[in-house]
């Protein structure tokens, strides 16, 4: 009996023994396997959180980029004064002479000295005096209806002037340094206070170019002589009063 209790007692000890040594393993194992997955799941994490950092550190400069654009569009916005602005129809009376064509009366009193915009068929068609307090249309191709103009892309400034006996008009005074070309469409440009920026004109058509500028012959898109009715433009923020000698005699003294 007491053999076999000793017996036992050792197997019991000795399995006891691989018992503890296979626990020992298996938590170790499971130790290591647990350590290589968190490692390897935080470098994958790393990485991709390196990443998005990355992704939004571009996003912040852009956002901040695009915020700082737009705070200065609402800077220019508020700082820009309200534009008032005025569209009358107007009629035909007559001509002023019967050898000139290309000065009208309209059916309107004129109180003001401001020199406003003549439009036809959305294009530019001249300008409207004020002479013994009714308005006077001066048309294109009259020698008094200047206003400011751009040519083509390079947005080359000139003053529109007749050209004698002839349907087209001249754009002077443009820069000698700025391309332009035929075929180059004009609009006004509205640094006259005359017109908005952007009434399409014409086409330029021939150049001829001098010493020190350029000057532009424009076939019109308005027919001025053909119609009865035109649309007077007023831009009532005018604080001065450009008369077309004075744009002529400031060209000359440039």
């Amino acid at each position: 009996m007491l053999y076999i209790l000793d017996v036992n007692k050792l197997f019991g000890e000795k399995f006891t023994l691989l018992n503890n040594v296979k626990q020992f393993y298996i938590n170790k194992v499971e130790a290591v396997d647990n350590f290589l997955d968190m490692y390897f799941y935080q470098a994958s994490s790393i990485d991709n959180l390196k990443k998005e950092n990355s992704e939004l550190k571009q996003y912040k400069f852009l956002y901040e980029s695009k915020n700082q654009k737009l705070k200065d569009i609402e800077n220019s916005i508020n700082s820009i004064d309200q534009i008032n602005e005025k569209v009358t129809q107007s009629r035909v009376l007559s001509y002023v002479e019967f050898d000139d064509f290309t000065k009208v009366w309209l059916d309107k009193d004129k109180q003001d000295d401001k020199i406003e915009g003549l439009i036809v068929d959305n294009y530019a068609a001249g300008i409207v005096i004020k002479k013994n307090g009714k308005a006077l249309a001066l048309l294109n191709g009259n020698e008094k209806a200047n206003y400011a103009v751009y040519i083509g892309e390079t947005k080359a400034p000139g003053i529109i002037h007749n050209l004698s006996k002839s349907k087209y008009i001249l754009a002077k005074y443009i820069p000698i340094w700025i391309d332009i070309n035929i075929g180059d469409e004009v609009i006004t440009s509205g640094m006259d206070n005359i017109f908005f920026k952007g009434l399409k004109v014409g086409k330029v058509v021939s150049i001829n170019k001098m010493p020190d500028m350029q000057e532009a012959v424009i076939d019109p898109y308005a027919e001025v002589l053909k119609r009865r009715f035109f649309y007077i433009y007023k831009n009532s923020t005018q604080d001065t009063e450009t008369k077309p000698e004075k744009i002529e005699e400031d060209k000359k003294s440039k």
